[in-house]
């Protein structure tokens, strides 16, 4: 008579005969795997004892313990052996261990990084493989993505990126006890190459320059000593920050945001004429003839508008640097649109979220979507070989020890 816990073929194949499934719950070899896992685990504990007794210590097995596993055939109670002086430690299944096949943790992240809510991806785990787990379950899983994104963030960067874009997404996370507003900064290269990659993220409650100051400090920790042009949102004390570490970078401030934040301050019944007034200034084929423009629009609007125009005069330094470079140039430095496509995938994952219990959940999830528009990047940005032509001449001597002659 066979044990009630061995696997029968004869009954398996006669199974599979009648039509039931060979794997998933309830498959014909979901008592096999239950088998089979024990069985490698009491060999391994046996091989334990017996090297531990040829060392001249004492040691034996003591009895068994048991913990729910989840597998692609279902769950089942998984009986693991222990010894008596306490030192196994299970390799085939860890001690903490709760699952016994990657497939299910490989498709729990992917589905988190494509945005799926933890009660969406309970919902298909449990389809595809009748298993079913906990939202606690899930954040285990994908808490395994922390020490990647930790990696990431610390890598080495390359010596030098011609341009560098910076741009804010703000989020909801708990902190203290309550959910406040934080910024992420995302931090975009384009490397020699054309090719774009983001260098870091950093999260932060507010700004000034000892935050610049501590994400560029980063970046030039972490291998990066030049930036040809750095293209940001306006936000203050970043030029002189990026000045405090790469002395040799030309900073460019956002027009977009620029225009954004000008038409805060101006009634909506003159938008369409003051937009008609600022467009020759933004768009002047020089930077003479920009300024011309902007004395223009000074001139008709800067009684009844004077914060705006006194902006533009402000950060015209930093606004008009992009007017003594070719179309060419010109286009990829005026703004920081280019990240705003990284920032739409994050947009994407993070739409079901609202807010975030804390950082590494945030960030564990922007990760992803970084992977996800990496992914795309496999060719260099239009035009790229005239555009790093132009750079090299430019910046006389700063290239010449990356391009081949």
């Amino acid at each position: 008579m066979k044990k009630e816990t061995e696997f029968d073929f004869n009954e398996a194949v006669q199974q599979l005969l009648a039509g039931k499934k060979i794997s998933g719950k309830d498959g014909v070899l979901a008592p096999l795997v239950k088998q089979l896992v024990e069985a490698a685990l009491e060999a391994e504990v046996e091989s334990h004892i017996k090297d531990d007794v040829l060392s001249g210590n004492k040691n034996r097995k003591n009895g068994k313990t048991s913990k729910t596993i989840k597998s692609t055939d279902g769950t089942f109670e998984l009986n693991t052996p222990r010894d008596r002086a306490g030192s196994f430690e299970p390799q085939l299944v860890k001690k903490n261990q709760t699952t016994i096949s990657n497939e299910i943790e490989e498709r729990i992240i992917s589905m988190y990084g494509l945005g799926l809510s933890y009660r969406d991806i309970i919902k298909h785990i449990e389809e595809i493989y009748r298993v079913e787990l906990s939202t606690a379950t899930i954040s285990a899983i994908t808490d395994k993505i922390i020490d990647k994104v930790k990696a990431w963030q610390s890598r080495p960067l390359e010596t030098i990126y011609p341009f560098v874009w910076l741009d804010a997404i703000h989020y909801k996370i708990k902190d203290g006890g309550k959910y406040v507003s934080k910024a992420v900064y995302t931090v975009l290269g384009l490397r020699l190459d054309g090719k774009k990659e983001i260098l870091g993220l950093y999260l932060s409650e507010s700004e000034g320059a000892n935050f610049w100051l501590s994400v560029l400090s980063d970046l030039n920790n972490r291998g990066l000593q030049d930036i040809l042009i750095a293209s940001v949102d306006g936000l203050k004390g970043f030029p002189e920050a990026i000045k405090t570490i790469f002395p040799k970078t030309e900073v460019q401030l956002c027009i977009i945001h620029q225009i954004r934040n000008s038409m805060k301050y101006v009634a909506s019944k003159n938008h369409k004429e003051f937009m008609k007034d600022l467009k020759p200034v933004y768009q002047a084929v020089s930077k003479e003839i920009a300024e011309d423009e902007l004395l223009k629009l000074d001139e008709k609007w800067g009684k009844k508008y004077p914060i705006v125009l006194q902006s533009w005069h402000n950060k015209w330094e930093n606004l008009s640097v992009y007017f003594k470079y070719p179309p060419e140039i010109r286009k990829v430095i005026y703004t920081t649109n280019i990240i705003e496509s990284v920032h739409r995938q994050f947009r994407k994952l993070t739409k079901t979220k609202g807010a975030f219990p804390n950082e590494n959940s945030l960030l564990k999830l922007l990760y992803m979507g970084i992977q996800n528009a990496s992914e795309k990047w496999t060719m260099p940005v239009r035009n790229w070989n005239l555009t790093l032509s132009q750079l090299a001449i430019f910046f006389e001597g700063r290239l010449d020890d990356f391009l081949e002659v």
